[in-house]
């Protein structure tokens, strides 16, 4: 009976609801100076195609990791930096999309940029593909800072030439330089990488800096990023599509 119950429990802690509770909010309501490049809403990606649930390039946040993020922005706005963010509440199809291309070891079309130094027979293994993600719960976001004025940054063209994420030549994101470029599967790509010196690492600290005081945490693997400490659905991961209609 114990055994059931706890079965019962568990399966409740990981549900995940097909729809937005009220406490979601898009970003660009709250803080229309925070810029987007949504990744997963393109081909732009490790996966190479756009993500299952993303309808629309908006990031959805819950409203307390939405005002949160606005006072990190006017942190980094007086440092002649603005946010911009590359990925946020994250729906569990998409997590499962991500499983689904992990387990297809022919699949390599993306791995010269986002994966060059990993097997994707470790893709698990190493923690860079999971089936839970805590973007799903909705107070986890990825990031970067751009510098002011923002500078000009082209399309991706599906099927160019790929360019390790490492690399000095990499993808010319507008990003401020944090030595590798984003979602690149590396341990460079570790916030406090020894490897990472001069102005990466300072852009770094800055961006960690200013999202520690509007109190999220940073996940030491990945620059890019952070979760609210205070997060109000911490055992709730959604299923809901990023869509404006989802709110």
């Amino acid at each position: 009976m114990r055994a059931l119950l706890l079965s019962v429990l568990l399966t409740v802690s990981i549900a995940a609801p097909a729809h937005a509770s009220s406490g979601f909010v898009v970003l660009g309501d709250v803080d229309p100076t925070i810029r987007h490049d949504i990744r997963y809403h393109t081909a732009h990606n490790f996966v190479g195609e756009r993500i299952d649930g993303y309808r629309a390039p908006l990031c959805i946040l819950t409203r307390p990791a939405a005002k949160a993020l606005r006072k990190a922005q006017r942190e980094v706005l007086t440092r002649g930096y603005t946010l911009k963010v590359y990925d946020c509440y994250r729906p569990q199809r998409a997590v499962d999309h991500f499983v689904r291309w992990a387990r297809d070891l022919a699949d390599q079309r993306m791995k010269t940029e986002f994966y060059p130094r990993v097997d994707k027979t470790r893709l698990f293994e190493d923690g860079y593909i999971a089936e839970r993600s805590g973007h799903s719960r909705g107070s986890t976001l990825d990031l970067t800072i751009v510098p002011l004025p923002v500078p000009h940054q082209r399309p991706y063209v599906p099927g160019e030439p790929l360019v390790n994420c490492y690399a000095p030549d990499r993808f010319p994101d507008n990003t401020a330089d944090m030595a590798t470029g984003y979602d690149c599967f590396d341990t460079l790509a570790h916030t406090d990488d020894p490897r990472v010196t001069g102005a990466a690492r300072e852009h770094r600290q800055l961006l960690k800096t200013a999202m520690q005081r509007a109190g999220f945490r940073n996940l030491p693997e990945e620059w890019w990023h952070f979760t609210l400490d205070d997060e109000p659905f911490p055992d709730t991961y959604f299923d809901f599509p990023v869509s404006r209609r989802s709110v």
